[in-house]
């Protein structure tokens, strides 16, 4: 029997390089929501390039995309794991998985609030 946490194992690595993969794409499969914050994401970008905004603006743009995807990852892998281990309604289960979807939107709002940041800026220079 093979010993998994035994050293560096390249077979391990790309293991689980596919299985992140595949946790995306069920999240992919799962959640609509996710379309919608790509979407933005993708407008988000292309508004970097038309406005030509710095080095530093587009860390903080590209670091609030990936927390607003990572947030919909674990709110999703929370509401999972709350379906499997208690399938019948539940108050409990219920506020736990608001809470999961509340941390979302807070990342969507603190999104949009960057957002605003970086480009009303710009959109009341170009008003001028």
């Amino acid at each position: 029997m093979k010993n998994y946490y035994s050293g560096f194992d390249v077979s391990g690595i790309i293991r689980s390089f596919k299985n992140s993969l595949r946790g995306f794409r069920v999240l992919l499969r799962n959640e609509y929501n996710l379309y919608i914050q790509i979407g933005f994401a993708v407008i988000a970008t292309i508004c970097g390039f038309l406005f030509e905004i710095n080095f530093t603006e587009w860390a903080i743009q590209t670091a609030i995309i990936g927390l607003v995807i990572f947030s919909e990852l674990v709110n999703t892998a929370i509401e999972k794991i709350m379906d499997l281990f208690h399938p019948e309604h539940d108050e409990r289960v219920r506020d736990i998985k608001d809470l999961a979807s509340g941390a979302v939107l807070f990342m969507v709002l603190v999104s949009i609030t960057t957002g605003l940041f970086i480009y009303l800026p710009k959109i009341i220079f170009l008003l001028k």
